[in-house]
């Protein structure tokens, strides 16, 4: 990537292509536009564009106006490639492949958005580079780009002025980190707070929650009680007091909970405490302390353990290494 002026606004370009996933497009550009709104200088200035411009229709049926991408002009800050399950397809034509290459020559950084990290590497963008996509392509990339050090549990992943991201969602924690990036983390979190992200990830956060890494029970109080889990990792999280919570004996409650969530009810605490505690590590200046009380661990002695048993990592090394990360890790033992 070139060493070009920064742009006054910076200039954001955003690829999309048909059967694009919407939402890979539209999450950043309402991140910086969520940035101008609330101050940002110098401002970003957005816009989409195709080899071929116009309207395209995204897999959601989304219509989208879209620039050529040859009537872009003067320097690029920001160049993001978008993805979505035609990205293969794309990758196919090599005008845009070419286009991609040469126009990344110029900008400040290129960054990718879910699957867009398998165009980034057909352009030849990441040999060399550490990287992550969408979970489900990982190892699409991996086989495809030999090159290329895929790292599969990151939400999002920067390598010099290269950064690619996880799946959809992930696409505004990379446009929220972009924007911390180049404004400080205040602006960062003010359109994090007005957009009602429910939690700005940091980079090193898993892409899949402990809530999702699970089966969504049938019951309705298991479903309530795996909230209350995420909610108040603070609370007594016993099996016993789970029980209790759910009307059940010990014996009925750790049966049920194993056959319809694939795990122990001890497991998913302490994946959904872990995962709590990671973020407070890395995304706030909280004492190990104070995580440790919040997250039901009770000291910081017991989750340094649980951080070594479970992570093979400890809270200051997660702390103090930005390029560490973790996926949730969820025991599926055997039901006693």
């Amino acid at each position: 990537m070139g060493s070009a002026p920064t742009a006054d606004p910076r200039v954001v370009v955003i690829v999309a292509f048909p059967g694009v996933l919407g939402l890979d497009v539209v999450g950043p550009l309402e991140v910086f536009a969520m940035a101008n709104r609330f101050g940002a200088r110098p401002a970003y200035a957005t816009s989409v564009v195709s080899m071929t411009g116009g309207m395209l229709t995204a897999s959601s049926g989304l219509v989208i106006g879209t620039e050529p991408a040859g009537t872009i002009a003067g320097p690029v800050d920001t160049l993001m490639v978008a993805g979505g399950y035609s990205t293969r397809q794309a990758a196919d034509d090599l005008d845009l492949v070419r286009w991609l290459a040469g126009t990344a020559l110029s900008a400040r950084r290129v960054t990718s958005v879910c699957s867009g990290a398998l165009l980034l590497a057909r352009a030849g963008l990441l040999d060399g580079r550490r990287a992550t996509t969408h979970w489900s392509v990982c190892d699409t990339l991996a086989s495809h780009f030999p090159s290329v050090r895929v790292e599969t549990s990151r939400v999002y992943v920067r390598d010099g002025d290269v950064w690619t991201s996880g799946g959809v969602t992930a696409g505004i924690d990379l446009a929220l980190a972009l924007v911390e990036n180049d404004h400080g983390p205040a602006l960062a979190m003010a359109a994090a707070r007005e957009m009602v992200v429910f939690v700005h990830r940091p980079s090193e956060f898993p892409q899949i929650s402990a809530q999702l890494a699970v089966r969504r029970p049938l019951r309705e109080p298991l479903r309530d009680l795996l909230a209350l889990i995420a909610e108040h990792p603070d609370a007594d999280l016993s099996v016993p007091a789970l029980a209790h919570r759910c009307a059940m004996s010990v014996r009925t409650f750790s049966r049920v909970f194993h056959r319809e969530t694939g795990t122990t009810p001890a497991a998913f605490v302490q994946a959904s405490r872990l995962q709590t505690a990671q973020r407070l590590i890395k995304a706030s200046e909280a004492t190990f302390e104070d995580i440790a009380r919040t997250c039901g661990f009770g000291t910081v002695e017991t989750m340094y353990r649980t951080f070594q048993r479970v992570l093979g990592t400890t809270p200051g090394q997660l702390r103090g290494q930005p390029r560490g990360g973790s996926e949730p890790v969820i025991e599926r033992r055997r039901n006693p």
